[in-house]
């Protein structure tokens, strides 16, 4: 029997996750996979998006081939056997990136803003077909790509305004990551953490209920 897993119960481990491991189809040896360490972010959609070289083993594999498989872990667990782990299955395509999706991957990875103004660096996302999701004895299952298809999603134009508005009633010591109808992203003594609105999703379009969920997931 196949376990369908919802869209929510992945949504936490994409958003505290700050790399992962991209398998790509090697051009060099072809079919064989060819494993990289990558940073990422989860866009709106909850989808990763990475920045990468074009110089890059991966980066060309992907222009040859988009097919891939995108894993990532909790940075919580101890013991990998027993904390979460998702694999997603599907194409990493370049994208061109608009100011607000930019603007999100800084504030996630920061580090990447000194390669802005590179030629040789673009943006990818991965579009899911299929994902594994493991945490533990009898928690696993797939996730179908139509989970992210339909999942409620807030316009990064609209994350971008609620973005400036929170940062006026942002506790001191944490940085705000960014937000999305699910919960919250921030980060708290250079650790990432997530918080899941307590409810369900957000009224992304009343400020003053998405201000009090924000406060309340802290």
């Amino acid at each position: 029997m196949v376990m369908k897993i919802p869209l929510e119960t992945i949504i936490p481990l994409l958003h505290k996750t700050i790399f992962g491991v991209l398998a790509t189809q090697s051009t060099q040896l072809p079919g064989y996979p060819f494993a990289s360490i990558m940073p990422f972010m989860a866009d709106e959609r909850h989808r990763p998006v990475f920045f990468v070289s074009r110089l890059a083993e991966h980066t060309k594999n992907l222009l040859a081939d988009l097919r891939a498989s995108f894993l990532v872990s909790s940075p919580d667990g101890k013991n990998v056997l027993t904390g979460a782990r998702l694999t997603l299955v599907g194409d990493v395509m370049p994208i061109d990136a608009t100011p607000d999706l930019v603007a999100r991957y800084l504030r996630y990875q920061p580090d990447a803003k000194q390669y802005l103004d590179l030629g040789d660096f673009a943006f990818f996302r991965l579009m899911p077909q299929r994902a594994r999701y493991v945490a533990g004895f009898g928690e696993m299952g797939w996730v179908e790509k139509e989970e992210w298809a339909d999942g409620a999603f807030l316009p990064l134009a609209d994350e971008a305004i609620l973005y400036r508005d929170l940062l006026a009633v942002l506790p001191k010591g944490i940085r705000l990551l960014g937000l999305d109808c699910y919960g919250v992203d921030i980060e708290r003594q250079r650790k990432r953490e997530r918080r899941q609105f307590p409810n369900g999703t957000a009224a992304v379009e009343n400020f003053d209920e998405v201000t009090k969920r924000f406060l309340a997931a802290l």
